[in-house]
């Protein structure tokens, strides 16, 4: 059975696809999800998603090999470097909101007004809580 994150990022990928931007990959997602890497540091988005940096680096390598961001040193720290979004990079990111918020649409004309709030009202509290993400992961 699929879970609905994966049918989500599905619908992403093909659209994103459709839209033009058909170099991308499923592991390219742990990049690009949200909140999204720009004005980031690799090692912060790295530790988010649970990576290595070294994963990490390697997949910003294959998107700014594509040209869809650009890793720049960090006036605040000349060790480190800060990712900004390309124009092609930006506009990837539009093309996903406009996916998400189609997705939110379908699913609220399938499911109902009611549910469909009640159901991401759920889905916003459950993101914020530490309970999933189990004791050694907690802030």
């Amino acid at each position: 059975m699929r879970m609905p994150v994966e049918a989500v990022m599905q619908r992403i990928l093909a659209e994103a696809h459709a839209a033009g931007y058909d170099d991308l990959v499923p592991a390219h997602f742990s990049v690009l999800r949200y909140p999204g890497p720009d004005g980031r540091r690799p090692s912060d988005l790295a530790a988010e998603v649970g990576m290595t940096k070294q994963a990490m680096n390697y997949l910003l390598g294959q998107l700014e090999q594509l040209g869809y961001l650009v890793r720049e040193d960090d006036p605040d720290d000349r060790r480190s470097k800060r990712i900004q979004l390309t124009e092609r990079g930006r506009g990837l990111r539009r093309t996903i909101r406009a996916t998400v918020d189609g997705i939110e649409r379908d699913l609220e004309q399938e499911l109902g007004a009611a549910p469909y709030a009640q159901l991401r009202k759920l889905l916003v509290r459950l993101n914020a809580s530490t309970t999933l993400a189990g004791p050694e992961e907690e802030a």
